[in-house]
């Protein structure tokens, strides 16, 4: 083979470093070779010089150590080993795009039109080049590298570096959606609420007469059509299909226009406790027809993430997206992650919240086995009794609850009803037990002091809360125990609790007991506890909101989450003040 007078310095690097590769590895491609001689033989010797050379060309740091022994080379390991045996191969792995001196190099070609170059041994290298995956070198002399390669386009930057603010950036809240068995627009479901009327009835959705337990917070009556296309209403499991529609329903709410909104600063952090537990149900029935019948959604459509990531498909949000999953505390983790975000300048809106349907029969009798639901199928309406001494269990709900939060200035530059301000919150692990509460409340009251820290506020600003109250034995009263050591010495403390009306919504509940929050806040009411009738000896009925709505002018407001595994979450409100710096 000749090579021109005129081949760039880059072709020769190229060609002989393939050739002393093939000298290079012939020598020890053999991991025994390396050592099967005695240390002082020369040709000991000489495989240790020709380790060493190849090392110092191919680069220490693409060398790789065995033992005090053996020592294997670039050469040896990265292209012995995809290649095959020895060298045979290397083009495959070493390949590179051709110089525009090509046609001054004559290729002699055996009877296999295989190149010779490199010897006779070398079938893996063919006089046709392809694409390299070598780094583009950069030529030695002044002459243009031989190596054409596209030039790289800087990537446009959507968002102009602004300097950095110093001022602490603000959360509030400027947009809430709601799908619940008391209504699916926030002014409805707060002021049935109000009225104290109990969405808590007999499960209609399926056959449940072999159930111990048939009754649930089930929704009766709704429709997507406005706000879900028509073909992912019908493949979708209903928790998306409420995560959906409580998702845009908040950005209706907040009046948020698409014009000269930066959509790669808007994000979604919409979470689930169940998932799509319908969708995998029939995915499971299915299979024991054939694979062949599985519905190719079944996987996407179950998973808790998906319904984050439709809505930013749908809306074209490009900022933070995901789901969190901490069984009932979901909604508390979503949003004070979400407003996380904000804070940290990482996004300027964050739709945030949860949403679970799990009123279907596994779910049902998932729960039945656990013996965590009421019984009293003859009174639905009066079966969710927190506090009361003759609760027996908790009540399924189902439905979603999102809200828009916005910072501050970005609120106001747009002209924003600011309903509420976000100040923070924490969450704290019980590491007691799956699904009881710590007996002496220890993870609650850990959470409850690190929110108010994390938050900047006095624990005798907080004058309302929204329990998590599920109407268990253990849970009622240790949650009880845990707030009235934190704020039982404010004479104006309130508490209550949304699920004495709705049930628990599981993961969604969360977030709709904090859209409960912000309406008392915007209304200056707080709703009733309907069904405490019997308190346990324990409670004070002095800070308990009864039977009855009740005036309140809420300072603080505290919304508490917990779920199994001993997670625990709380999050604090406050009406927006915008002289209060903190």
């Amino acid at each position: 083979m000749t090579i021109g007078a005129a081949a760039s310095p880059l072709c020769y690097t190229t060609w002989l470093f393939a050739a002393y590769m093939s000298s290079a590895v012939a020598g020890f491609a053999d991991d025994a070779s390396v050592s099967s001689g005695p240390s002082g033989s020369p040709s000991g010797r000489r495989l240790r010089k020709r380790n060493a050379s190849s090392k110092r060309l191919a680069g220490t740091s693409w060398s790789v150590k065995t033992d005090s022994v053996q020592s294997r080379s670039f050469a040896n390991m990265c292209m012995g080993a995809p290649c095959g045996s020895g060298i045979a191969g290397l083009g495959s792995y070493l390949s590179f795009e051709s110089c525009p001196e090509d046609d001054s190099i004559k290729n002699e070609t055996g009877p296999a039109g295989d190149v010779s170059f490199f010897g006779a041994g070398l079938p893996g290298l063919k006089t046709r080049p392809v694409k390299s995956v070598r780094r583009p070198l950069k030529a030695t002399t002044g002459k243009a590298s031989a190596v054409a390669t596209p030039p790289v386009q800087p990537i446009k930057e959507s968002i102009e570096s602004k300097k950095t603010s110093t001022k602490p950036r603000r959360v509030v809240v400027t947009g809430m959606g709601v799908v619940s068995s008391l209504g699916h627009d926030v002014d409805i479901f707060y002021a049935n609420l109000l009225e104290g009327k109990s969405g808590v009835s007999e499960i209609e959705n399926f056959d449940c007469k072999e159930f111990p337990t048939r009754i649930a917070g089930e929704i009766k009556s709704f429709s997507s059509d406005g706000w879900v296309a028509g073909k992912f209403a019908r493949r979708m499991d209903k928790f998306m299909i409420y995560l959906l529609t409580a998702g845009k329903k908040a950005i209706s709410n907040a009046g948020l226009s698409e014009e000269g909104l930066d959509k790669s600063r808007c994000g979604v952090l919409i979470g689930s406790a169940m998932g799509g537990m319908q969708i995998f149900n029939d995915a499971i029935e299915a299979l024991r027809v054939s694979y062949r019948k599985m519905n190719p959604f079944c996987v996407p459509f179950a998973t808790t993430n998906m319904g984050s990531a439709m809505l930013a498909m749908d809306l074209g949000w490009m900022g933070p997206n995901y789901s969190i999953s901490t069984a009932c505390a979901t909604s508390n983790f979503c949003i004070l992650n979400a407003a996380n975000h904000i804070i940290r300048g990482e996004a300027d809106i964050m739709l945030s919240g949860g949403s679970d349907a799990a009123i279907i029969p596994i779910g049902l009798g998932g729960f039945v086995a656990c013996r965590a639901l009421s019984q009293r199928n003859d009174d639905p309406s009066r079966a969710s009794r927190p506090w009361d001494k003759d609760r027996d269990g908790f009540v399924m709900g189902e439905g979603a609850g999102v809200l828009l939060l916005e910072e501050l200035e970005h609120a106001k530059a747009r002209g924003a009803e600011i309903y509420a301000e976000f100040l923070g919150g924490s969450f704290s692990c019980d590491a007691y037990h799956t699904t009881e509460p710590h007996p002496e409340g220890a993870g609650v009251l850990l959470c409850i002091d690190k929110a108010l820290a994390q938050a900047g506020v006095n624990r005798h600003d907080v004058n309302y809360v929204n329990a998590h109250a599920t109407s268990t034995k253990a849970g009622d009263l240790q949650e009880y125990k845990a707030l009235m050591r934190s704020f039982g010495e404010n004479p104006e403390l309130r508490i209550n609790s949304t699920k004495s009306m709705i049930g628990h919504l599981l993961g969604a509940s969360g977030a709709v007991e904090a859209i409960a929050t912000v309406q008392a806040i915007r209304t200056g009411w707080v709703h009733p506890t309907i069904n405490l009738e019997n308190p346990e000896n324990d409670v004070d009925m002095k800070v308990m909101v009864g039977g009855e709505k009740e005036k309140l002018d809420i300072k603080v407001a505290l919304s508490n989450s917990f779920g199994f595994g001993g997670q625990n979450s709380s999050i604090l409100f406050a009406p927006y003040i915008e002289a209060n710096e903190t």
